[in-house]
């Protein structure tokens, strides 16, 4: 059986992406969101250009989804489908880990986390299923907004939330942030939500590079970084790994 054509699914990839917020992107922001060469993602779109399934903004050069594709309707991943996909890799990313497990998508402003598998020890805890996280201080958020220019544009308008003394609370310390995530594949951050805590995140994608949610890591700063609060290479390394595995899970499926 032949398997999946690289190019439809990039061109797929783009599509779900002008689909989303204001539905304007420009080709610097396509390409850094879905992780393409300016020059790829440049003949995607002129190829669904010709097929009228894009348009062009003659001012802004800007791309918005074209008038023979709008009546085709939207799909889009819920919520349901990608807790699924990543249960098991969630489960044992907290077994190799020691750490407490969620997966995050973007809902209305704020990560909403869908999945939650708790710490293995016997420490209280909470179950955080349906909670609404900060975009800018938590590394779930900083994920969704590295590969979401049209969320991160929206995000860095408005006033950014002091939670403590580490967060983030500028436009161009957060855009700084977020372009280190997306040259890293991973975002991570030291009490910048709670104090004494600490997360690492990676993106989880759908065939052709669209990230639509997010895996990470939270615990105490001590176990979660070194000495210097930059995050441990081993459990970058593993949740990644759990990334990645998510992603092909979810191209497994569709």
């Amino acid at each position: 059986m032949p398997g999946p054509i690289q190019s439809i699914e990039r061109a797929a990839a783009v599509l779900r992406l002008l689909a989303r917020g204001s539905g304007h992107h420009g080709l610097a922001e396509i390409s850094a969101s879905l992780g393409l060469p300016k020059g790829t993602a440049h003949g995607i779109l002129r190829t669904l250009q010709r097929v009228e399934f894009v348009e062009q903004d003659q001012a802004t050069g800007r791309y918005r989804l074209g008038a023979a594709l709008l009546h085709l309707g939207t799909s889009y991943l819920d919520a349901n489908e990608l807790r699924s996909r990543s249960i098991n890799w969630s489960d044992t990313l907290a077994a190799r880990s020691g750490q407490e497990v969620r997966i995050g998508m973007h809902l209305d402003g704020a990560v909403l986390v869908v999945h939650h598998v708790f710490r293995p020890d016997d420490t209280m805890q909470t179950l955080g299923i349906g909670a609404m996280l900060p975009l800018h201080a938590t590394a779930l958020g900083k994920v969704l907004l590295a590969y979401d220019a049209d969320l991160s544009g929206m995000v860095r308008r408005r006033e950014l939330t002091s939670l403590t003394r580490r967060t983030i609370v500028t436009a161009a310390a957060l855009e700084r942030v977020l372009a280190q995530v997306r040259a890293a594949g991973w975002a991570s951050e030291a009490e910048e939500c709670m104090p004494g805590e600490a997360s690492i995140a990676a993106p989880i994608r759908v065939p052709g590079g669209l990230v639509v949610g997010a895996i990470g890591i939270s615990g105490a700063v001590d176990r979660i970084c070194d000495s210097a609060s930059r995050p441990k290479p081993e459990l970058v390394e593993q949740v990644t790994f759990a990334a990645e595995a998510v992603s092909r899970s979810l191209a497994a499926g569709s």
